[in-house]
């Protein structure tokens, strides 16, 4: 997911955060939780969910986590100099509407307010949060006053580790790397009040978890991200970084997550990636490949991504960005499969604030 992400670009004090170095053995439940050593880390769920009455949803909700105190920083009496800035993201697309729901909360945690890693509460940011169930699933749940979420989130497959030797590398300079798993196929179960009404909901989810210290590279001005889910029980994950000059940054990369869970890394050259519909913001200017063709060569995957919904645009303070649900269809290994997903574009609407990465 990798998720994502933009971060903001807020001055930290000087100190030893902790890079992300080859040979991590990750280890779970460990590894939901909060890796105060690093500077950046994220929580990502996004997903597509149906209600009983056919009413077809896609949601995001993150959570974010930006050090400003590095480990070993001198202690403070104030409650209200924090650590790290915690803020996070929901949204709620309606299908049938043609309609995009977008917020953002940010909260200072100065009274316990918002946290990450006590307990069961992987994460949380007021009455928004993630926790972990004794039996290992997910439960999260969002609001934003007019709409709520609430689901219950069930591993169908092993842990998907992205990258080589434990690293996602960001840029083909040395030192731009994260730590990043996914749970790329969660079945999912619960609420949603939307309209006034609340309706059952069911579907699949993709969560993603990614820490590190390093931003981007000089020179990258934005990505592009996708998260698939196929029929055929196969998952996708791609980022692709751009770069001023126009091309494609050499450390974009993916992963293709078999039926059974095997994960096999894919390398910038054994990706294709061609723009087919654009859509302009008529808020921001952003001018967004919402369309795509999407080939793999060495697995014999040839795929179309469309979305049902232009608009999926995230206009917030200081960023700006476009998240939403897809939907596929093409061959894999000449058999016709379909499936859904999320796609994520940086850099359209302006320069990307801060630090960030798939």
């Amino acid at each position: 997911m990798i998720k994502w992400l933009t971060i903001l670009a807020l001055p930290a004090l000087a100190g030893d955060w902790q890079l992300a170095l080859p040979g991590l053995a990750y280890e779970w439940p460990r590894d939901h939780a909060l890796h105060r050593e690093f500077k950046t880390e994220w929580w990502y769920l996004t997903g597509n969910l149906r209600a009983t009455d056919g009413r077809r949803f896609g949601y995001q909700l993150t959570f974010f986590r930006q050090g400003l105190r590095p480990p070993g920083a001198p202690a403070v009496a104030s409650r209200f100099v924090g650590d790290a800035l915690k803020f996070g993201h929901f949204t709620i697309t309606d299908v049938t509407a043609k309609e995009f729901h977008f917020t953002q909360t940010m909260k200072r945690g100065a009274f316990g307010e918002a946290g990450f890693g006590e307990g069961n509460r992987v994460a949380w940011l007021g009455d928004w949060a993630l926790e972990l169930a004794a039996d290992g699933a997910f439960v999260a749940r969002a609001t934003d006053g007019e709409r709520a979420l609430s689901l219950r989130l069930e591993r169908a497959k092993p842990w998907a580790i992205h990258g080589e030797g434990g690293i996602s590398n960001k840029a083909v300079e040395a030192g731009h790397a994260s730590h990043y798993y996914s749970g790329t196929r969660l079945r999912s179960k619960g609420t949603l009040r939307i309209g006034g009404k609340e309706l059952a909901v069911d579907g699949e989810s993709w969560f993603d978890h990614e820490w590190a210290s390093s931003p981007l590279a000089s020179g990258q001005v934005g990505w592009d991200w996708f998260s698939v889910q196929l029929d055929d029980g196969s998952e996708l994950m791609l980022y692709q970084l751009r770069r001023k000059d126009g091309t494609v940054d050499g450390a974009s990369s993916g992963s293709w997550i078999a039926p059974d869970g095997t994960v096999t890394h894919l390398r910038r050259e054994e990706i294709e990636l061609k723009p087919t519909r654009r859509w302009k913001s008529a808020k921001t200017g952003g001018d967004y490949p919402i369309g795509w063709q999407v080939r793999v060569p060495s697995l014999r995957l040839d795929i179309a991504v469309s979305t049902p919904v232009e608009n999926q645009e995230l206009v917030l303070k200081p960023v700006v960005y476009w998240e939403g649900l897809i939907d596929i269809a093409g061959t894999r290994e000449g058999l016709a499969v379909k499936g859904h997903g999320y796609l994520e574009l940086t850099g359209y609407a302006g320069e990307i604030v801060g630090l960030s990465g798939p």
